[in-house]
């Protein structure tokens, strides 16, 4: 299916098509409302970061990028994506009469997130005092990471995120979001003005971070009272693989593909810092969190598609299932090309009026990255498709070959040329991303066209089909 989006008569005539319907205007105003709210929040997540550099230099704010870059892999590694399998259960339960079954997923999930929150935050401090006594890291640096590492024990998003993007409240989470954003923004104005130095930065990150994801569980509880959905804590859990057969090896598996590809994605700026210096460190981290904003392209399009792609799974339409992923893959196409172009030409202009003189060494780096970004939209509808048909065991293949050719290209070009290298190791995970789930998507349909047994055999209830697994 990548190599048809390559084809431009397919893709503008899934484009023509992407139109023609009611549920494909409500997915592209959807999908606009996630990525017009992600868009204002990346560019003030870029003018926090911006200021912050400015007040910190390359060195200071190098040792913030790494703190805040070793929490957010602790967190990838422990946490469990619960709306993954909590969307994949319960996308289809919408009658009043599935209500305890809901109520039963979603606290499941809920407390999935708090163990992981808890594991989390144990896992960073130990991380910490670990790297002190390896690295004879000084006291102050060893305080720095334990305090931004408390932001952990309030990361209790999985299940608030699947309950938004079940109900279709995309609106209210892409601007809901930015309150913590614009917070996170006045703050570091305050300590750019004061000069302040790295403590005060590192306790302005982890407090706004935490007001985020307290933002979203409240905003998740009010959307559930609408929902008509009351005392979430009292309902019970007991029987819930019974009810939900294969939960546990959906959910250890989806998550544990996200996991491997999320330490590529997040790892890599410990291993410049690592295998170079801090300042190195500092400009690849500015690369990454431009790169980062066509990143919630497929993120957001994720978040919109996958309860619908589900939903067409589980109802037998793989007709429309395939039109769907092919539509979207020629969208994430065209954007791929036009965010190459526009980097190309904005990001030397860019970073002189943000981060400044010192960090206009990035912008090399910001149009790789871009490339490598191109290549991970490009996988993401297919992603979507095949965690739908409940192939995440391909899904988790193709990554663990993928990240495994990152780290071995990342460590072979990382000392020779620097941060460089840690760009071009992502452009062979996402060839190898987009490669390996076009391949493994083309096959699935495939065997399900010859192995699909004849319609009137079928179950007509669609409950009855999500029970099985269809």
């Amino acid at each position: 299916m990548a190599h048809s989006n390559l084809l431009p008569g397919r893709v503008r005539k899934a484009l023509r098509s992407f139109r023609q319907t009611g549920d494909h205007r409500t997915r592209l105003a959807n999908i606009g409302h996630l990525l017009t709210g992600n868009f204002i929040g990346s560019l003030l997540g870029l003018a926090a970061f911006a200021l912050s550099a400015r007040a910190l230099g390359p060195v200071d704010y190098g040792l913030l990028a790494m703190i805040y870059t070793f929490v957010r892999v602790v967190e990838r590694v422990v946490s469990f994506q619960t709306w993954q399998p909590i969307i994949k259960y319960g996308a289809d339960l919408q009658h009043p009469a599935q209500r305890g079954d809901l109520r039963m997923l979603l606290k499941f999930g809920f407390l999935l997130d708090l163990a992981s929150a808890v594991l989390a935050f144990a896992v960073a401090v130990l991380g910490a005092l670990m790297g002190a006594y390896l690295f004879s890291w000084p006291a102050e640096t060893t305080h720095l990471v334990i305090a931004y590492s408390s932001v952990l024990l309030f990361q209790l998003t999985g299940m608030p995120t699947a309950v938004q993007r079940m109900a279709g409240q995309f609106r209210l989470v892409a601007y809901g979001q930015l309150v913590n954003s614009i917070a996170r923004v006045g703050l570091c104005l305050v300590g750019s003005l004061m000069m302040a130095g790295l403590p005060y930065f590192v306790a302005v990150w982890a407090g706004t971070q935490a007001l985020g994801s307290l933002i979203m569980l409240g905003l998740a509880l009010h959307t559930l009272r609408r929902q008509g959905i009351h005392r979430l804590l009292t309902a019970s859990v007991r029987g819930v693989t019974q009810r939900f057969p294969g939960i546990w090896g959906f959910a250890w598996s989806a998550n544990l593909s996200l996991t491997l590809r999320m330490s590529a994605q997040e790892f890599d700026t410990l291993l410049v810092g690592a295998l170079t210096d801090p300042a190195a460190a500092g400009l690849y981290h500015i690369a990454k969190r431009i790169g980062r904003v066509g990143q919630q392209v497929g993120a957001q399009v994720q978040a919109v598609l996958y309860p619908d792609v589900t939903r067409l799974w589980a109802q037998g339409r793989v007709g429309e299932f395939k039109r769907l992923i092919l539509q979207i893959e020629a969208l994430l196409f065209v954007a791929s090309l036009v965010g190459i172009v526009a980097i190309a030409v904005l990001i030397h202009p860019l970073l002189l009026w943000t981060a400044g003189p010192e960090f206009l060494g990035a912008s090399s780096l910001v149009v790789v990255q871009m490339v490598a970004v191109a290549f991970v939209l490009c996988g993401s509808a297919m992603r979507v498709g095949l965690l739908a048909m409940g192939r995440q065991h391909d899904v988790l293949r193709t990554v663990v070959v993928g990240t495994i050719v990152f780290f071995a290209v990342a460590m072979l070009l990382i000392p020779t040329i620097g941060p460089m290298g840690g760009n071009i190791a992502h452009i062979a995970l996402g060839i190898c991303w987009a490669g390996g789930l076009s391949f493994t998507l083309h096959r699935a349909l495939a065997h399900h066209q010859t192995a699909r047994p004849d319609p009137l055999d079928l179950p007509r209830d669609t409950a009855l089909l999500v029970s099985k697994g269809a």
